[in-house]
């Protein structure tokens, strides 16, 4: 070591980065207790991580069902107050605010896997919708009066043409997917609860992120299915469409835009979220095969096309920076080979019998 410098830990352990509650805009919303609906989810637990490691003075509740697993809430244990609540029981949902009383409300709870939507349509609509239903209506009648992060997503946005692009938040919304309307069914539920009840609510519609503990999008797909080849556990990486385009965000940085929006951003309003690295689906995959230690073979599986795609997603997130001053600070390849890492050490971890 020169100098008597202490090497720097790996960027799987660097911390997220903390939000300050500065004064952008006329909004410096102070949170003291926040709850986080899907908390046991990829998403959701990775927001618990981060305010955890930098808020510690706040109290974090998250709602959990009876058969929601635990395991994404390894890092927080202990910090973490879990309700039995299912957004489908509206009786849940009071009790669950009654005990918790939130300042801050961030709802990322969804059935969220695009492709299947299209398998199970009635099942993601019910749930999607009606449980963000049932989530305001049973803010607006316990009297509280939190500020509500309602978590969208760029799907809302649907095929869009050159001439969109890069997408504002005025772009029209065509959805493509049944997962991809009850989005816009909930992102518009929140506009209404703001303009007829005053509620707080503020819209964000997150792009494509890089998250290794959800392994339905295709880049943590990717490194999954990698690692299992690396590990002669599996024989070729099997992919869909390699043709659409997408702007990357590492989950770290986005779960540091959901807190600066609940802090910043002035309710009513929507923001787009997203990273700077824009490419083809193919580019990334052809990254990760990159990284690998092994030759990866490949082929396209036609159980894993859309039957319709969205094939163009690069966001204009300048109205979002404007209202928080936040940025990324992680690269694409950091968060590339950061993927990669987590999905070595989980196929590492496997039984023999595991794998495709």
């Amino acid at each position: 070591m020169k100098g008597g410098k202490k090497p720097s830990k790996p960027s799987e352990h660097r911390r997220f980065g903390r939000i300050e509650p500065t004064t952008y805009g006329r909004f410096n919303t102070r949170i003291r207790r926040a709850l986080i609906t899907g908390i046991a989810g990829s998403g959701g637990s990775y927001l618990a991580d981060y305010i955890a490691e930098e808020h510690p003075e706040v109290e974090i509740h998250g709602l959990s069902r009876w058969r929601s697993t635990t395991q994404n809430l390894a890092k927080t244990r202990g910090r973490v107050v879990l309700h039995e609540c299912d957004l489908l029981d509206f009786g849940s949902i009071l009790s669950a605010l009654k005990a918790a009383r939130p300042d801050a409300v961030f709802h990322l709870a969804a059935h969220a896997n695009v492709r299947t939507s299209f398998i199970t349509p009635a099942a993601v609509l019910n749930n999607n919708i009606l449980g963000t239903s049932n989530l305001l209506e049973a803010l607006r009648l316990s009297g509280m009066d939190p500020v509500v992060q309602l978590c969208s997503t760029s799907e809302v946005y649907g095929q869009v043409g050159p001439e969109d692009v890069p997408i504002t938040e005025d772009c029209p919304l065509r959805p493509v997917s049944p997962y991809a309307v009850s989005k816009t069914a909930q992102d518009l539920l929140g506009w209404a609860y703001f303009k007829s009840y005053g509620m707080r609510i503020i819209r964000t519609r997150m792009f494509t992120y890089l998250n290794p503990r959800r392994i339905d999008l295709f880049a943590t797909s990717f490194a999954r299915q990698i690692a299992l080849i690396e590990a002669g556990r599996q024989k070729v990486l099997l992919h869909g469409n390699l043709d659409s385009v997408r702007t990357f965000i590492d989950v770290r940085d986005a779960v540091r835009a959901y807190w600066a929006a609940a802090q910043r951003c002035e309710p009513g309003e929507v923001y787009n979220i997203g990273g700077n690295t824009t490419m083809k689906v193919g580019k990334c995959l052809k990254l990760l095969k990159g990284m690998a230690r092994v030759p990866i073979p490949s082929r396209p599986d036609p159980r894993l096309m859309r039957p319709a795609d969205v094939t163009l997603q690069i966001p204009c997130v300048d109205k979002f920076r404007r209202a928080t001053g936040w940025k990324p600070e992680r690269s694409f390849e950091e968060s590339l080979r950061d993927l990669l890492e987590h999905w070595r050490r989980e196929a590492a971890a496997m039984p023999p019998e595991a794998g495709r």
